[in-house]
């Protein structure tokens, strides 16, 4: 089976995370997959497979071979909640001709605005209908990861140490690492297929945190509201406008950090605001935290005391702190791109993945490409030729050496 075959089964499952739901993993369907997938597993000859009681899946296929690292290969089940996965209706789009591609619902993902859409002229694409994103973030990861391991499976020649494989629940909403056993891995180093493009070998991220702010208000009739109401919808406006205006996604790129505001309910009497804090420098990462707490003070000192509060969790650090000293294993990657005729590129990740959690956690765990594009959106899609390519990456990435 091809790695794009996997991908049409896998985005059956809606699979979206919940970051309100206390629940481990958030939400069932992402349970109803590890299930799915470790049933797989076993079929094509995984004996260890398993999924844990929080919804994570491990198996392994043994060495054939002697004093070779034990590799792992790490991809996440869930999507993102804020864009609909369901219903998913996935088009294969046969022989690309580099032009903008029109959605079943109208729905245009242009070539000025996506260029790489010019370097896949010929080959086979995969889009949904316009009405809900794809899930190859990271399903692809997950599709690719399974496809190599039925090939080794298949290839017995092949020599290879402990291959090594997880897939996990809630990275989505931060929570993907949250009850990993790196002793149930086994791995001496891991990457995570959660990428894009063929090439890509990540290893530094933005240093992460959400923040939350809730607000308080006190609502009256309006026609005696004088000096007597707070209206916690127009403090929630006022608290928004004191961050930086510029400093947001769509006015920063590159190593450049933001503010995003995620998710807004506002009322008279009540206001809930979400939003993550990102930079790669840690310094200013830290200021950007403290920077945020203050404009909550300024406000219950302008509005009274508890009238807005906030919350503010680290999530995630930048991996490159730890990784500066083993880059063997990103080295390691770009051999097997430049095996495959790929030429390896390395970009500091604009978000972050598993393995930067992973790595602070004692295991080296770069990322590589999936052969997706567009997260997060309804003009995601992947390109099944590419999905191929990493397949074919990974037989070079983890033959003994």
């Amino acid at each position: 089976m091809r790695a794009y075959e996997r991908l049409l089964n896998y985005v059956q499952f809606d699979t979206a995370s919940n970051r309100l739901s206390p629940a481990q993993p958030s939400t069932p369907g992402q349970l109803v997959l590890a299930k799915a997938l470790v049933e797989e597993m076993r079929e094509m000859g995984i004996a260890d497979a398993r999924v844990d009681e929080y919804g994570y899946v491990y198996g392994s296929i043994p060495a054939n071979a002697e004093n070779q690292p034990a590799i792992g290969l790490v991809a996440h089940m869930d999507t993102i909640e804020d864009s609909p996965c369901m219903p998913m209706n996935p088009t294969v789009l046969h022989n690309s001709d580099g032009k903008d591609l029109t959605l079943a619902n109208g729905l245009v993902t242009a070539v000025a605005d996506y260029p790489e859409l010019k370097n896949h002229v010929g080959e086979d694409i995969i889009v949904t209908d316009g009405n809900t994103l794809l899930g190859a973030d990271d399903k692809a990861g997950i599709a690719v990861a399974l496809t190599f391991a039925e090939w080794v499976l298949a290839n017995p020649d092949y020599k290879h140490g402990k291959i090594c494989l997880s897939f996990t629940p809630d990275e989505e909403i931060g929570r993907g690492t949250k009850c990993f056993r790196l002793e149930e891995l086994g791995a001496d180093y891991a990457y995570t297929l959660d990428g894009g493009l063929p090439g890509g070998i990540e290893f530094e991220n933005f240093n992460a945190a959400s923040a939350e702010i809730d607000i308080v208000g006190n609502n009256t009739h309006p026609g005696g509201a004088k000096d007597k109401m707070v209206n916690a919808a127009l403090l929630a406006v006022e608290f928004a406008s004191m961050l930086p205006a510029t400093e947001i996604p769509a006015c920063t790129s590159g190593f450049e950090g933001f503010y995003h505001l995620m998710r807004i309910e506002a009322k008279e009497e009540s206001a809930h605001l979400v939003y993550i804090i990102r930079d790669h420098n840690k310094d200013i990462f830290e200021s950007r935290k403290v920077f945020f707490a203050k404009c909550a003070e300024y406000m219950n000192r302008k509005y009274g005391e508890g009238v807005v509060t906030a919350k503010i969790e680290d999530q995630y650090a930048n991996m490159r702190t730890v990784l500066e000293d083993k880059m063997y294993v990103v080295d390691r990657a770009r051999e097997a791109y430049r095996a495959v005729g790929v030429e390896p590129y390395s970009v500091a990740i604009r978000g972050g993945t598993d393995g930067a959690t992973l790595s602070y956690m004692g295991l080296p765990c770069p990322n590589i490409a999936t052969g997706g594009m567009n997260a997060h959106g309804r003009r995601e899609l992947a390109f099944v030729q590419d999905m191929d390519k990493m397949v074919e990456m990974l037989k070079h990435l983890i033959a003994a050496k």
